[in-house]
């Protein structure tokens, strides 16, 4: 490693996104860690993470189709509410519209939870799945997703403001 320049990128303080203690209604996990499809469009799993900055947190959601693994919708924001979970799955609707039927799974957050958010999603006909009460591994795709992102973009360098960091994230 040493002779390749290749050094190990060590994981960093954990921080809570989840708040799964609210009043909304839980849907079913109708995934079961079955992160395989086998055409575009069939299942869909979303997810929150975060980075610091000297600004403060900066909050990135995403969405990612199963099938290839790829972004299909993303938001960034200073705050967790949910509007940034709103803004990335109405980018991902624009640029696939998914046919009814589409699996989008995602953790228990109030965000994903929310009452505009369960709309939208019955609105395009998608059957909701959401993880077990802290089961961290139903969906695992989407933190494998973040946990690369992190190693590979925000740790190697201190970003000093949010600005930093949306465009990091961009590129």
């Amino acid at each position: 490693m040493r002779q390749n320049g290749i050094q190990i990128v060590r994981t960093r303080k954990f921080k809570a996104t989840t708040d799964s203690d609210h009043i909304f209604n839980i849907a079913p996990n109708l995934l079961q860690q079955d992160f395989k499809a086998s055409g575009p469009n069939q299942k869909w799993a979303g997810d929150i993470t975060y980075v610091w900055t000297r600004e403060g947190w900066v909050y990135l959601a995403v969405i990612i189709d199963l099938f290839s693994r790829r972004v299909v919708g993303w938001a960034i924001s200073n705050r967790m509410k949910q509007d940034l979970a709103l803004r990335a799955l109405n980018m991902a609707i624009a640029i696939r519209r998914p046919p009814p039927g589409c699996i989008h799974h995602t953790d228990r957050g109030s965000q994903y939870c929310a009452h505009d958010y369960q709309k939208l999603l019955r609105k395009h006909g998608f059957k909701v799945s959401m993880s077990g009460k802290g089961n961290c591994y139903d969906n695992s795709a989407v933190a494998s997703f973040f946990k690369s992102l992190k190693a590979e973009l925000v740790w190697r360098r201190n970003r000093q403001t949010r600005r930093e960091v949306e465009v990091a994230l961009f590129e």
